[in-house]
């Protein structure tokens, strides 16, 4: 591993880290999506209630800000879990949940409008991009929940909430899923969609929505996914 660069995996078209290229791909086009919605689309509701678009768009903003938050302080000793492991079931419970659709309500009433909330998001994700640049390998952070993870790791979490709540501002808008290849690549590794998507004959965003509860499983798919032994847990 480069003890220069905090990614392993490069891609072989640029030269750059692979989860880092999937971070900026999204990041920029989730930008550009709310930077075209109105204020009304902003009010819509999305598959994650109680949050309108308006609300998921801030919590996507928090989510990356971690970034920030994990690199301005000290680095714990250890990486006690990996990305897999972040989205343990006994961690995202009843209480932290509704903790954290308080937040986002709070925090997105801070905003005056729509333009507010992109400008923001825009900034976020710029700034973790600046801080992430040259850390090196071995870098680790802390996440809320106190747990040590390589930043690495972490950034996978990052491109699964971006990604993820993409999808689900697209449901809430009508619209089609814009989940770019490079982040897609990423999330579709993390899922491990691959043999669901080859055995079924799904491509990539399919394969996405499906393994990540935001496009219902037909009868036939349901039981071939039993067969296989393929199992998903849903991603809020």
């Amino acid at each position: 591993m480069n003890a220069e660069r905090p990614f392993a995996a490069m891609s072989p078209a640029t030269g750059e880290d692979v989860v880092l290229q999937a971070f900026r791909a999204e990041s920029t086009r989730l930008c550009e999506v709310l930077g075209e919605l109105t204020e009304a689309q902003f009010a819509l509701a999305t598959p994650c209630p109680p949050w309108n678009v308006a609300e998921l768009a801030v919590h996507i903003n928090s989510a990356v800000a971690r970034v920030l938050a994990g690199l301005a302080a000290p680095a714990p000793p250890r990486a006690d879990i990996a990305a897999a492991d972040y989205y343990r079931p006994e961690i995202f419970d009843g209480a932290a949940n509704a903790e954290r659709v308080r937040m986002a309500q709070r925090d997105a009433a801070v905003y005056q409008n729509a333009t507010a909330i992109t400008a923001a998001f825009g900034d976020t994700w710029r700034q973790a991009d600046i801080a992430i640049s040259g850390q090196p390998a071995d870098r680790m952070i802390t996440t809320r929940w106190g747990d040590g993870i390589l930043l690495s790791e972490f950034m996978i979490t990052r491109v699964v909430e971006l990604v993820l709540h993409g999808l689900d501002i697209a449901i809430a808008l009508g619209a089609s899923a814009w989940t770019t290849p490079e982040a897609a690549a990423v999330v579709g590794d993390f899922l491990r969609i691959e043999p669901a998507a080859t055995h079924l004959g799904w491509d990539r965003p399919t394969a996405l929505a499906k393994a990540s509860g935001r496009a219902a499983l037909s009868t036939r798919e349901s039981a071939e996914l039993a067969r296989l032994n393929i199992t998903w847990r849903r991603f809020g």
